[in-house]
């Protein structure tokens, strides 16, 4: 499909359009084939443009964040991305116990932010990749701890309207939410409220979880972070290393040896070797234990 950017040229900047775009550069991964367009946004303002401009001339698009939980197959994707993260990423203190951050803005910094304002609650997200966005997306969580414990409220594009999501409203399960029942809605931004704490201890516990993950995640290698969904009653590692796939491997793409929940790019990998590794990994699983392992990743393209 022949797409036009013109319509996009009125509102952003040329340097912030990118042609034919290897996703590759966009994603934790390392891998992905290119998007036609990919367009970075700064404000709200900006994102509910360019939806409202791609929905208006029926041009498919796909919002991401800093691309840590995504996979783009590897002829690419025919649309246009619209990228929310650094550049959309601003954090405010509106009370003394609640503060305000764009969807772009990374859990590290809003963690951060935390730390330096002493608020206390938000530890378990300080060493999780990606964006505020995502997070809300998938009710991101680590450590007993996840976004719906936190978050008031958010701003979310639903369908040409913005509107308020209560906590409730937003429909937060394990890793899910409203965002993934309702496709259209997208994530603006969102309000936190944490407790008053001693920075002392909230910087210890950061370091403490923060040191387990580098010794239990792969973090030495590209990666979209676990692979999949824990499924219930057990965990998707042990069900995997107890198949016997630990360090199994297609292309450059394996089962990673250190956390068999995670599949990693040894270096050149591509989303087809990623895909059979899940289709496989699904496969025998289910053979095994019957249990179906649901993906946690993202796949979008073609």
């Amino acid at each position: 499909m022949q797409l036009s950017y013109k319509p996009l040229i009125e509102i952003f900047d040329k340097n912030r359009i990118l042609l034919n775009e290897p996703m590759s550069n966009h994603t934790s991964f390392k891998i992905g084939g290119s998007a036609d367009i990919l367009i970075t946004v700064t404000c709200k303002e900006e994102v509910i443009q360019a939806v409202k401009i791609c929905r208006d001339n029926r041009i498919p698009f796909y919002v991401m964040g800093s691309g840590n939980n995504l996979l783009v197959r590897d002829n690419g994707f025919r649309g246009v991305i619209i990228k929310v993260s650094e550049n959309f990423s601003n954090i405010c203190l509106t009370s003394q116990n609640i503060i305000y951050a764009a969807a772009g803005a990374s859990l590290a910094s809003l963690a951060n932010f935390a730390l330096k304002n002493s608020l206390s609650g938000f530890e378990f997200a300080s060493g999780i990749p990606g964006t505020l966005g995502g997070a809300l997306c998938m009710n991101a969580g680590a450590y007993d701890g996840e976004m719906k414990d936190v978050v008031i409220s958010a701003d979310v594009l639903a369908g040409f309207e913005e509107v308020k999501l209560t906590n409730e409203q937003l429909k937060f399960g394990y890793r899910t939410s409203i965002f993934e029942k309702e496709p259209s809605y997208i994530a603006l931004g969102a309000e936190i409220r944490l407790k008053s704490g001693k920075s002392v201890e909230i910087q210890a516990k950061m370091d403490d979880l923060n040191e387990k993950r580098r010794d239990k995640q792969p973090l030495d290698r590209p990666s979209a972070g676990s692979t999949f969904k824990r499924p219930k009653g057990n965990f998707a590692g042990k069900l995997i290393m107890d198949s016997g796939l630990r360090g199994y491997r297609i292309g450059g793409a394996s089962v990673s040896e250190k956390h068999c929940g995670f599949v990693v790019n040894n270096g050149g990998a591509t989303a087809m070797d990623v895909l059979k590794i899940i289709e496989h990994v699904q496969n025998v699983v289910m053979q095994k234990f019957d249990v179906l392992l649901k993906p946690e990743v993202q796949i979008i393209g073609e």
